[in-house]
């Protein structure tokens, strides 16, 4: 779904609602964009951001916001999130997902159907979160995973947030896939790695995807490759 036709003029505004590619981050996606949008229209400058970060291993809706419409990524991030998270229950990681390679393993033999259900009723509501260590939260200047992957210890504190909803969608052997609802700032990682905390065992992420922001849709999005095309037939 694109938010605005052939007659458009970007730099009035526009926003773009995409399906973030695996392995790419945020910038890949806005910096993509930017220059095509310069190159296509002969523009010296066009601002272009997004409202709200992907991790690289993440995937799903991004609104990327064109022009005048930067104006309003603020009013877009503050919207509520919807994920699909699959969790690998019984081991960690340092980063909380597949960036980095497992480094403990705990029992599973105790974790029931049941008692999943049941730890997942208690991370709904207003909660303290601390972000992962491999996040972009800031600290002294710089990105916390700079520090993460020099194997330097940080301090960060923890953040307040709202999880509205918490639905288990699959629950098979080790493997957890739950559909969250939760409100700006979340990290569905740092969930994962609290998620298997509750369990008394342990948690990563091995997918996650964006489903929802406020009332835009995952299946109103278009992929990279489709917005190019559109632009190289303006």
């Amino acid at each position: 779904m694109i938010q605005f036709d052939k007659d458009t003029n970007f730099q009035e505004g526009a926003f773009i609602l995409l399906n973030k590619p695996y392995q790419w981050t945020s910038f890949d996606l806005v910096n993509k964009i930017k220059f095509k949008i310069k190159h296509k229209l002969r523009l010296k400058k066009i601002k272009v951001g997004h409202a709200g970060t992907l991790d690289p291993l993440a995937t799903g809706l991004m609104i990327v916001c064109v022009g005048k419409y930067t104006k309003r990524i603020e009013s877009f991030q503050s919207q509520v999130k919807e994920y699909i998270a699959t969790l690998q229950l019984g081991a960690t990681t340092p980063s909380f997902d597949l960036e980095t390679e497992i480094d403990q393993r705990f029992a599973t033999d105790h974790i029931t159907q049941e008692l999943v259900e049941e730890t997942l009723k208690s991370f709904i509501g207003t909660i303290k979160q601390r972000p992962p260590d491999f996040s972009a939260v800031k600290i002294n200047g710089k990105r916390a995973y700079e520090y993460a992957r020099k194997g330097q210890e940080i301090e960060i504190k923890e953040k307040i947030l709202t999880i509205d909803d918490i639905e288990v969608l699959k629950f098979e052997g080790n493997i957890l896939k739950i559909r969250v609802v939760c409100s700006k700032g979340t990290y569905i990682r740092a969930l994962a790695r609290d998620i298997g905390l509750q369990l008394q065992s342990g948690a990563h992420l091995t997918a996650l995807e964006r489903t929802r922001i406020g009332d835009f849709k995952i299946d109103d999005a278009i992929e990279i490759e489709d917005f190019i095309k559109y632009l190289e037939n303006l």
